[in-house]
C-alpha cells in the first residue's frame, strides 16, 4: 500500500493519496483545488487515479475533485446523503471498495455536516484490524468537528452535535486502539476550537486525550462542543455551497495578466479590489490608495475570503515572482477572478506618489499617548473570543476580523482609530480594509497585544474590569 498525507499549512488542510502496488489503482481523499502533487503521485508510483472521495463539502476550501476528474477521467464520490450538481458516486454505509490488496471501508459519520463520511483503510482485505481511519471533519486531534456551520441552513447545533455524539461514539470509538487517526485538518483550521499541531494519531490516544470524547452523556457533549466556536471567516457558506455545484475547473498553470497602472485604477474604479500581498512593514511604508493588504506569508487565502467579497474582481499586488502563488492560493478557496497583477510595483510607486499612500503603524508607548491625549480614540481589538478570555486593551470594541465587514456600522469612520490583533499581521488587514472603507485615520500595534502585555500597559477584562498589569 502507498499512503500519502497531503498536507497544506496555509489552510491547515489535509488530503490523502492512497494506491495498491498490486493493481496500480489509486484514490485521493479530500483533494485541494491544485492537483499537481497528486499527479506526481501517480507517476512516482506508476499508478492510475481512479477516486475522488470526499468526506463531506467542505466549507474552509474549494475541493479540487472536478479538476482530477478531469485530468484523470475519476469517479467522484460523496456519501449517499450528499447531492451534487455534477455526475456523482453514492456510497453505502458500510460498503466496500476495493483497489486490489488494500481495501476501503465506508462509515457514514454525520455531525459536522449530515452527508459526512470517514473511510476505513485495510492494508490487506483480510485484516482483523484497520490500518488508518481518514475522518474528515468528524474527529480531529484533540478536537471534533464544529456542529454550527449550518445552522443558516435551518439544521441546529444541537441537531448536528446530536448525531456527532453518536458517529463518534457507535463508529469510530468502535475502532481498535491501534487504529491510526487521519483527520482532514490541524491546528490553525476555523473548522474546530481546539485542533492539535499533529498531523495523525491513534483511536486509543485519542480515546483518552480528546476533551470531546471524555465520559459524558449526550446532553453534556452537546454543551461541550457547542460552546466557545470562533466566528468563521465569511467565505464558508460561499464554498460549502460552491463543493457542491459544476462550477469552471481551475488551470493552475495560467499565470495572472501583468497590469498598467492605469489599467489598475481603472479597474479599482469599477469595483476591483487591489490586493497587496507584501509583508505588513513593506505595506505601511508605501502602496495604492485604497488597497487591503493580506501577506502571503501568513493564512493569506482564509483572511482574503474573510475580508473580500466572492465574485469581486481582484488586482494583485505582491513581491516579484510571487504573483502564480497569490493566484493559487486564492483559487484554493474559490476566488477566481484575479484579473491581473501590478507589474514593477515599486518602481510604479516612486515614480507616481500621488497615488500611493502610507499607512500608521504604532508602538505600545504612542498608542498609550494618544489614548491619554485623545478621549474620542477609538480602539478595536479583531481577535477571537478565545483570545480575548486573558484580557483586552482597556475601552477596545472587540470585532474579530472574520466579522469586520458585517459590523463597519458599529464603528465611527470619523475617528482615530487603532486596531490591534494578538502579533501584528491581522490587524494590518483590518485597518487597511477600514481605509479602504473611507475611515479617515487608521494605526495599527505593532506587535499586537502581546508586545501591549509585554509592556505592562494596563489590561482589562472582556467585561471592562480592570485587571493587573503583567510587569
Amino acid at each position: 500500500m502507498i499512503f500519502e498525507q497531503h498536507y497544506l499549512d496555509c489552510l491547515s488542510q489535509a488530503s490523502y493519496f492512497i494506491g495498491d502496488e498490486t493493481s496500480g489503482r489509486a484514490v485521493v481523499v479530500d483533494p485541494r483545488r491544485d492537483i499537481a502533487p497528486y499527479m506526481e503521485s501517480a507517476t512516482e508510483h506508476d499508478m492510475s487515479i481512479e477516486l475522488v472521495l470526499e468526506t463531506h463539502f467542505h466549507a474552509d476550501f474549494l475541493s479540487g475533485h472536478l479538476e482530477l476528474a478531469q485530468a484523470t477521467g475519476a469517479t467522484i464520490a460523496y456519501g449517499d446523503k450528499a447531492v451534487t450538481e455534477f455526475d456523482s458516486r453514492k456510497l453505502a454505509h458500510g460498503e466496500r471498495i476495493s483497489l486490489g490488496e488494500v481495501e476501503l471501508e465506508i462509515r457514514h459519520t454525520p455531525g459536522h455536516t449530515p452527508e459526512s463520511i470517514s473511510i476505513v483503510v485495510y492494508e490487506k482485505a483480510g485484516d482483523a484490524e484497520p490500518y488508518a481511519v481518514l475522518t474528515g471533519d468528524t474527529l480531529f486531534i484533540g478536537d471534533v468537528g464544529r456542529p454550527d456551520l449550518l445552522s443558516s441552513k435551518g439544521v441546529t447545533s444541537e441537531e448536528l452535535a446530536s448525531q456527532l455524539y453518536d458517529s463518534l461514539h457507535q463508529q469510530l470509538m468502535t475502532l481498535p486502539d491501534s487504529t491510526r487517526v487521519y483527520p482532514a485538518h490541524g491546528a490553525g483550521s476555523a473548522c474546530g476550537k481546539n485542533l492539535s499541531t499533529e498531523t495523525s494519531s491513534t483511536i486509543g490516544d485519542q480515546r483518552t486525550q480528546n476533551y470531546a470524547l471524555a465520559p459524558m452523556d449526550r446532553d453534556g457533549f452537546i454543551a461541550v462542543v457547542t460552546e466557545g466556536q470562533t466566528a468563521p471567516p465569511a467565505y464558508f457558506a460561499y464554498d460549502a455551497v460552491l463543493n457542491r455545484e459544476n462550477r469552471p475547473i481551475f488551470d493552475e498553470t495560467v499565470p495572472p495578466n501583468a497590469l498598467t497602472l492605469a489599467e489598475v485604477v481603472r479597474a479599482q474604479r469599477q469595483g476591483a479590489i487591489v490586493l497587496d500581498t507584501r509583508d505588513p512593514n513593506e505595506f505601511s511604508a508605501g502602496h495604492l490608495i485604497g488597497s487591503i493588504n493580506v501577506g502571503l506569508a501568513g493564512r493569506y487565502a482564509e483572511f482574503a475570503g474573510g475580508v473580500i467579497q466572492p465574485g469581486v474582481a481582484i488586482v494583485l499586488v505582491a513581491d516579484e515572482g510571487e504573483e502564480m502563488e497569490s493566484k493559487i492560493r486564492l483559487a484554493r478557496i474559490g476566488f477566481d477572478n484575479v484579473i491581473g497583477y501590478l507589474d514593477n510595483p515599486l518602481v510604479v510607486f516612486n515614480a507616481n506618489l500621488d497615488d500611493v499612500a502610507r499607512s500608521s503603524r504604532v508602538d505600545v508607548a504612542a498608542m498609550q499617548a494618544a489614548m491619554d491625549r485623545l478621549d474620542c480614540v477609538q480602539v478595536v481589538d479583531v481577535r477571537q473570543p478565545g483570545e480575548t478570555t486573558g484580557g483586552v486593551i482597556p475601552g477596545a470594541q472587540l470585532i474579530p476580523l472574520t466579522t469586520l465587514n458585517k459590523q463597519l456600522a458599529s464603528l465611527d469612520a470619523s475617528k482615530p482609530t487603532i486596531v490591534y490583533c494578538a502579533g501584528g499581521y491581522r490587524s494590518s488587514i483590518a485597518a487597511s480594509s477600514l481605509a479602504a472603507a473611507g475611515f479617515r485615520d487608521v494605526s495599527d500595534l505593532l506587535g499586537g497585544f502581546g508586545a501591549w502585555e509585554g509592556a505592562g500597559a494596563p489590561v482589562a477584562g472582556r467585561d471592562g474590569s480592570e485587571l493587573a498589569a503583567t510587569n
